[in-house]
């Protein structure tokens, strides 16, 4: 019981040290990067490709649309490999966001309920995107300019 209890502890600081780090990078941007930029990962189940993409189109592409359209999102890009690679580094979809700052992200949670409002719908397709994905994550990510020193 014990174990279990420092076990949800460290996972708690851990999560929450990884958001604050992300919240101090968005804050004091890097010189010549714009925006926040956050890349979303996907690994889905084999053999249910197409059902997946089809729920992550129907609600995630219209909310990053109008995201975009509000001002946002600068823009995003949806990336998807042509060939294969070994089962420890597939990813099938990568999604890469760049929001106009990071208080933008704090926004996109209510474009949900503007844009589907039958919420039980919405719950239910997304609940089977989730039973679909194998693997998920999402992290903050920045361009590295080359001819620059670390």
């Amino acid at each position: 019981m014990i174990k279990k209890t420092i076990s949800k502890v460290t996972l708690t600081a851990l999560a929450l040290a990884v958001i604050c780090a992300g919240k101090a990078q968005a804050q004091s941007p890097l010189p010549g990067v714009e925006g926040y930029q956050v890349e979303w990962v996907y690994r889905v189940r084999y053999g249910f490709i197409d059902e997946w993409w089809d729920l992550w189109r129907k609600y995630e592409a219209p909310v990053l649309e109008r995201a975009q359209e509000l001002g946002y999102v600068l823009n995003y890009r949806i990336y998807h490999p042509w060939l294969h690679t070994d089962e420890a580094a597939r990813w099938d979809y990568r999604v890469e966001i760049t929001y106009r700052d990071y208080e933008s992200t704090t926004r996109i949670g209510g474009l949900y309920d503007d844009l589907f409002p039958d919420t039980a719908a919405r719950k239910r397709d997304e609940q089977r995107r989730w039973e679909l994905t194998a693997n998920h994550w999402d992290l903050p990510i920045y361009q590295v300019d080359p001819s620059k020193p670390r």
